[in-house]
């Protein structure tokens, strides 16, 4: 995938991160209900928002991060070993900062 492709597949990952936050954003400012019993359950669905949007906010941190790799041409190539990551782990991952190898290591570590 040339350069530019990855720039636009990193932007428009970018762009679904930001929408999902507002999104998150949103339902958490909601008001709630006066009944108890669902304010509880409100409560816990506001807990599950919230980790989700932790995820999404660290998620648009990778994303700009894969963006700085992307510019410096360090984009691709393992942050562990200094290999390249394989193209086709980049194509489904392309967030990726490790190869197989080393990604499969620090997982058993």
């Amino acid at each position: 995938m040339s350069t530019l492709n990855r720039e636009q597949q990193l932007a428009n990952l970018a762009a679904e991160y930001r929408a999902r936050r507002e999104a998150l954003r949103r339902d958490l400012s909601q008001t709630r209900s006066a009944d108890f019993a669902e304010q509880a359950s409100e409560r816990e669905n506001d807990e599950v928002l919230n980790a989700l949007l932790l995820e999404t906010e660290q998620a648009l941190i990778d994303v700009q991060h894969a963006q700085e790799r992307l510019a410096s041409g360090e984009y691709g190539c393992c942050k562990a070993c200094g290999e390249d990551i394989q193209a086709a782990r980049l194509e489904a991952m392309p967030l990726a900062e490790l190869c197989i190898a080393c990604a499969q290591k620090a997982e058993h570590a």
